[in-house]
């Protein structure tokens, strides 16, 4: 079974997700569509690509993966298609697939310059429907990656937050999500933390140890989530709202209390 995935800033209320699949649909009406995620904060192309990175691994092999989060829409950059061994991911080239880069142990990179395949007219503010929907379609029917245009040898990627050590050995992480809950998803992955009893720092306040579920904990609490990574939450509410935390604020972790300067 094809199955095309979509991630989009596009939101619900508007037609731009229903176009593209239509786009899709009316070139292979059998292929399986699934949304991803079409709540990424309007042209966030960081939150796009760690969403894209905690899901795709769980797809079918040979899924492909349509990614639009293109605030330069209609300039010059590129239109790509990045295939891995196990995936193909369709996305404007701005860094929005640094993840699957760095993870894949092979890439192939092609600009999408044959027109053959888009829908026309093209829209300047809308290659989502017209570029990338109609390329999925056709690469879910077979058409050889080569065919949509021409092999490029690099594409843009950012540098993956990574935690660094501070002063005293302190770990020091970053928030890279903040989910529907308001929980404050880091980049410190589970194999970064020391074993042992740990403390976590995040905006002043010290959680003492790890929690193993949502519910432990009498309020503020941090748990390993289902991504791997370390998570600070609010039993039964929002860790963002009782914070007031943003995304990039540190989180920072120590074995011992006194090298964290909370409260």
């Amino acid at each position: 079974m094809d199955i095309i995935t979509l991630t989009t800033d596009f939101g619900m209320y508007d037609p731009y997700v229903g176009a593209m699949k239509g786009s899709i649909l009316n070139i292979n009406p059998r292929v399986t569509i699934v949304d991803i995620c079409h709540t990424i904060e309007p042209q966030n192309i960081a939150q796009a690509a760690f969403i894209l990175s905690t899901t795709y691994h769980y797809f079918p092999e040979g899924t492909i993966h349509v990614v639009v989060v293109d605030p330069e829409v209609g300039t010059e950059r590129n239109a790509i298609l990045l295939t891995t061994p196990s995936a193909f991911f369709l996305a404007p080239d701005n860094g929005v697939l640094s993840y699957i880069v760095e993870e894949a142990t092979e890439v192939e990179a092609i600009a999408l310059t044959n027109p053959h395949f888009w829908h026309f007219p093209v829209s300047a503010t809308f290659h989502g429907r017209d570029i990338f929907a109609p390329v999925a379609a056709h690469l879910s029917l077979g058409t050889p990656p080569h065919e949509f245009g021409d092999l490029i040898p690099y594409i843009f990627n950012f540098p993956i937050p990574q935690p660094r050590i501070g002063e005293d050995g302190v770990l020091i992480g970053h928030i890279l999500h903040i989910d529907h809950y308001g929980n404050l998803i880091t980049d410190i992955k589970r194999e970064d933390l020391l074993k042992g009893k740990l403390f976590i720092e995040v905006r002043g306040h010290i959680i003492d140890g790890l929690s193993q579920s949502y519910a432990d904990g009498e309020e503020l609490l941090a748990i390993i989530g289902s991504s791997e990574r370390l998570e600070v939450s609010v039993k039964n509410s929002s860790a963002a709202r009782f914070l007031r935390a943003k995304l990039g604020g540190e989180v920072k972790v120590g074995i011992n209390k006194s090298s964290l300067k909370g409260r």
